[in-house]
């Protein structure tokens, strides 16, 4: 089973925060991958990382980008959760942000090589993104390359406990030792 090709569709709904207007946008996203380890338990595990991400995380998020800092502060005073990002929200923008958060993790159990990416507000149209290209586009030490529970970088303003986020994948149940 070791190199065997998969593909998934997702879709999730987020809002987004772009000229300073807070709009709802339904994401679809065909990903294709790599299953790179013969491990069937971790091969279900990945992808219920995958699921559990961007239906417990991604979906129901603003995303913004992170130089939007009173804004950001707002939707946290409202109880939203918040998805930064580096530049403005576009589906490029936001698709390579996603290829690589799942890259991560998935932890190289298998790997997602490109993905087909767009969105309602896009009018549908669907950009072909290629992980190589996002991960060299997109490299360092953000939320969208470690593979923790993360929608943000952390920083100083945030709180302890986030009524959104989990500490790590033992909390879920989907870490990669057997039991």
């Amino acid at each position: 089973m070791m190199n065997a090709e998969i593909e998934k569709d997702f879709t999730f709904l987020t809002s987004i925060h772009f000229e300073d207007k807070f709009l709802v946008n339904l994401y679809e996203m065909k990903a294709y991958m790599q299953i790179l380890t013969e491990n069937p338990i971790e091969q279900n595990i990945a992808i219920q990382r995958l699921d559990y991400f961007l239906t417990e995380y991604i979906d129901s998020a603003v995303i913004i980008k992170e130089s939007e800092e009173e804004a950001i502060n707002k939707y946290r005073e409202a109880g939203l959760k918040i998805c930064t990002t580096p530049e403005e929200p576009f589906d490029q923008i936001v698709g390579m942000i996603v290829i690589n958060k799942c890259n991560a993790i998935m932890e190289k159990r298998i790997v997602m090589t490109d993905i087909i990416f767009g969105s309602k507000l896009s009018n549908l149209i669907k950009f072909h993104i290629d992980y190589e290209i996002s991960a060299a586009e997109f490299a360092g030490k953000h939320w969208y390359n470690k593979n923790t529970l993360s929608l943000h970088n952390k920083t100083k303003k945030d709180k302890i406990v986030n009524l959104f986020e989990q500490n790590d994948w033992k909390d879920v149940g989907l870490t990669w030792k057997e039991k």
